[in-house]
């Protein structure tokens, strides 16, 4: 793998895994369609690391905060403390459902990696539950909940849907992000909850995949690694700006146009 290789792959992994299309897909799609090698797993890994060090970054009032309700409680206010405990609770129930599937289907997700039609149906399904949350909220009656509103239950289904798109070519900010809605939340609170949630699932397939990335970087491909990961680190910050600003006042038909084309020609093009 060549450092532009690296550093296109990490702009591909830092946008997509923020916009709702797909990373997994598209580090499937990408090499496969410009007749590249398939990066290694420690590279996969490095990438996903660097987006939630991104997360991390960009939401670091709310992490702080997280922990401070748990290390200093006395610096905030009774009610904060409970919100932000509360807050923390629902990220580690919400990640229970891909903590399951990643130790129970690990061999069956991972087969799919190797089927690109597997992808293309996955990124029409993709489509398909953010065209489902677009016409809740056309339907929708009243205000929608905030992030302060979500509860246990929410926190489960939620989870659920990341847990389903450990599958490649399914997006998991698209299938989070679309759950989020189907559960009464506001788009751009259930985009904060979708982000939130990512950060304890990446770093927990990391943690378990540390030992591949230490022997990748011993491989001599130490540069490639460092520079690709940082490009999928600037890369999701600028994806978590623009979803939580576009979310504002869009919705998110542009996106399901996009996995429904690209998932199309996918199965046309793996048919052949």
């Amino acid at each position: 793998m060549t450092v532009l290789e690296a550093i296109l792959l990490g702009i591909v992994q830092g946008l997509t895994e923020f916009l709702p299309i797909s990373s997994s897909g598209h580090l499937v799609i990408v090499p496969e369609f410009l007749n590249m090698e398939p990066p290694p797993l420690a590279f996969d890994v490095l990438l996903h690391l660097a987006t939630a060090i991104a997360v991390l970054g960009y939401f670091g009032r709310e992490i702080y905060m997280m922990i401070v309700a748990f290390v200093a409680p006395r610096r905030l206010e009774p009610k904060e403390v409970k919100g932000w405990r509360r807050m923390a609770l629902w990220m580690v129930i919400g990640s229970v459902p891909i903590a399951a599937a990643g130790f129970f289907f690990r061999g069956f997700f991972e087969s799919l990696f190797e089927s690109t039609l597997a992808v293309g149906a996955f990124l029409i399904l993709t489509g398909c539950l953010m065209l489902a949350a677009d016409f809740v909220v056309s339907r929708s009656v009243g205000e929608r909940r905030v992030l302060k509103d979500i509860g246990a239950a929410d926190a489960i289904i939620i989870g659920l849907f990341q847990a389903l798109a450990v599958a490649p070519g399914l997006s998991r900010s698209g299938a989070t992000i679309s759950a989020g809605v189907y559960v009464g939340l506001e788009r751009r609170s259930a985009a904060r909850f979708s982000f939130l949630l990512s950060v304890p699932a990446i770093l927990g397939a990391g943690l378990v995949n540390a030992g591949d990335i230490s022997a990748g970087l011993q491989g001599g491909s130490a540069s490639a690694f460092a520079l690709g990961a940082l490009a999928a680190l600037v890369s999701s910050v600028l994806a978590v700006h623009f979803m939580l600003r576009f979310l504002r006042n869009h919705r998110l038909r542009g996106f399901v146009i996009y996995v429904f084309v690209v998932g199309a020609i996918v199965i046309g093009l793996s048919l052949l």
